[in-house]
């Protein structure tokens, strides 16, 4: 993956878009990473990854609710308190 400075990116906004077509581009702002431009295809392809990880991850909560496989909301949060006064003597 290709990087450049945001500047440059302004300026031949029309070439990183043909650029992008091909692969994504990282860009820098001050030195730093601060973005990637990317195909609306592989945009799409990512959000779809991110859309099935999000689908298996609530089916595991369903599961695990399903099996009984909970704590009480109180006792996590008695828990926490505790844990966090205990820490801050």
């Amino acid at each position: 993956m290709e990087t450049f400075n945001a500047t440059d990116v302004k300026r031949d906004f029309g070439e990183m878009l043909l650029k992008v077509q091909k692969e994504p581009v990282a860009i820098n702002k001050n030195g730093k990473p601060v973005a990637v431009m990317l195909s609306n295809r592989d945009y799409q392809y990512f959000e779809n990854l991110h859309r099935q990880w999000l689908k298996a991850e609530i089916q595991k909560g369903i599961d695990d609710v399903e099996a009984g496989n909970v704590i009480d909301g109180k006792a996590v949060f008695a828990a926490l308190r505790k844990q966090v006064e205990d820490g801050a003597t």
